[in-house]
């Protein structure tokens, strides 16, 4: 193997590359341009020659004249250059032509197009129960395939608690309606109080569910289309119905679907124990009874720990926190560089 160094004390420039895992043609092209720009100065770049192919000035101005024209303003570039042909006239090809049009920003799609409107991301917080609902519908397995019966679930996103469910043979708005209207009555809510959340579906979007939301003074919000991340605590419940070990995965009939989910809810609302909500069950958030359930655990706990203080490593347990705030797309701060 050569020595890393030759005669002189320096690196060939094959070594120096190999050393520095760089390209020998990257180096030639450095080198090339170094020499082609003076010291200090920009790089001396040759103002490109024009084509002797290219179309003069008054050809050019022909063109345009000619696709600006009452005749071919609106017909595409290989219309007018196949009429133009058949009445014996070649001014250029038409990837000149379009090139030409390029040039004066006129290379678009000239009609009104249907444009989609952007739709901003909804940023809901709840601080308590009866702030923010959301509501979805969801299908279930009917007897026969391709037979289905639809689940409504309203759900506090704060307490995680169904202020509504109704499980129906169709999805309807008037159904919608509906369950809504029972949904405030009942909560007591008064105007202005919730935001009411869904995704895009027609039941949700009707102009009939936005007169009633508006006589009974609730808000509406809906999701950006196609995305389901806007509306994740209604897909997480649904996900909790379908994954129970207790669940059919097809119903007998709509009086079988409906004792089900009456059994679910019963024990969802007052048996689950929810990780988003410090391990209380949506009942006890939902109607304030969670601090106190908290205080009790409190005191499990600090008399266990006072009567085995060495099996607590760290510190003295404490019950987990309770929910404070709860957010649909929770707003990304802006960062200390950002201007």
């Amino acid at each position: 193997m050569r020595s890393v160094s030759d005669a002189r004390g320096r690196l060939s420039c094959v070594e120096a590359c190999a050393a520095l895992d760089v390209a020998r043609a990257s180096y030639y092209r450095t080198q090339v341009n170094t020499r082609s720009r003076g010291a200090g100065s920009e790089s001396k770049t040759r103002p490109r020659k024009p084509s002797p192919r290219a179309l003069s000035g008054t050809e050019r101005t022909k063109v345009l004249d000619v696709l600006h024209g009452e005749r071919f303003r609106d017909q595409a570039v290989p219309q007018v250059y196949a009429a133009l042909l058949d009445e014996g006239e070649y001014l250029c090809s038409m990837r000149t032509m379009y090139r030409i049009l390029e040039d004066e920003g006129e290379v678009r799609e000239r009609r009104n197009q249907l444009r989609h409107p952007s739709y901003a991301k909804p940023e809901l917080l709840a601080t308590a129960p009866n702030q923010v609902w959301s509501w979805d519908i969801t299908k279930l397995h009917g007897p026969r395939k391709w037979t289905y019966f639809y689940l409504y679930v309203i759900l506090d996103i704060f307490s995680r608690y169904a202020v509504g469910w109704m499980v129906a043979s169709r999805e309807s708005a008037a159904l919608g309606r509906k369950l809504v209207a029972e949904a405030v009555e009942k909560q007591e809510v008064e105007p202005g109080q919730v935001t009411l959340h869904a995704d895009r579906g027609s039941p949700m979007t009707s102009k009939s569910m936005a007169l009633l939301l508006a006589d009974l003074g609730v808000i509406k919000s809906h999701s950006r289309p196609h995305v389901s991340d806007d509306n994740p605590f209604s897909e997480a419940q649904f996900k909790t119905v379908k994954y129970r070990p207790n669940y059919p995965g097809r119903f007998g009939c709509i009086e079988d679907a409906r004792a089900h989910m009456g059994g679910f809810f019963d024990w969802y609302h007052h048996d689950h124990h929810h990780s988003g909500l410090g391990w209380m069950t949506p009942a006890d958030v939902h109607f304030g009874r969670a601090q106190s359930v908290r205080e009790g655990r409190a005191r499990v706990l600090h008399c266990a720990y006072a009567q085995h203080p060495e099996r607590f490593v760290k510190r003295p347990p404490v019950p987990a926190a309770l929910p404070e705030a709860v957010w649909i797309n929770r707003p990304v701060p802006a960062t200390a560089g950002a201007q």
